[in-house]
């Protein structure tokens, strides 16, 4: 198995642990879209290495790629970083659960009570 896929995989067994998070590959060609209630919270591109992220806000963002901790995510809106390979553990299960809980609260409530809440 090559890094990368170890990574990939890493990554997915971390989504896959948000309740109600689905993966799924909309455009094709090997995109992991990790998404609560039909929205997207983390992208695994098809050859960007890395995991794209929705951030709280685009000075977030920013913040991180100006301190070297992201990069600018391409394609996606400026609220938005990818996180290479090499991002330690703790930080991309940080960044990974804001993101999914960013999402989720903007959900209608009564969609977001059909799931357990995450823990941590």
């Amino acid at each position: 198995m090559t890094d990368e896929a170890i990574a990939r995989d890493r990554i997915n067994a971390i989504c896959s642990q948000f309740p109600g998070a689905e993966k799924s590959d909309p455009w094709g060609g090997g995109h992991d879209a990790w998404k609560i209630g039909g929205k997207m919270f983390a992208c695994i591109g098809a050859k960007l290495p890395g995991v794209s992220v929705k951030c709280p806000d685009v000075e977030t963002a920013e913040l991180l790629i100006e301190t070297g901790r992201a990069r600018k995510a391409p394609y996606f809106h400026k609220s938005w970083v990818n996180l290479g390979w090499e991002t330690p553990e703790d930080e991309l299960v940080h960044r990974l659960a804001v993101a999914y809980d960013e999402i989720r609260a903007k959900l209608p409530k009564k969609l977001q009570s059909t799931w357990p809440h995450r823990d941590g």
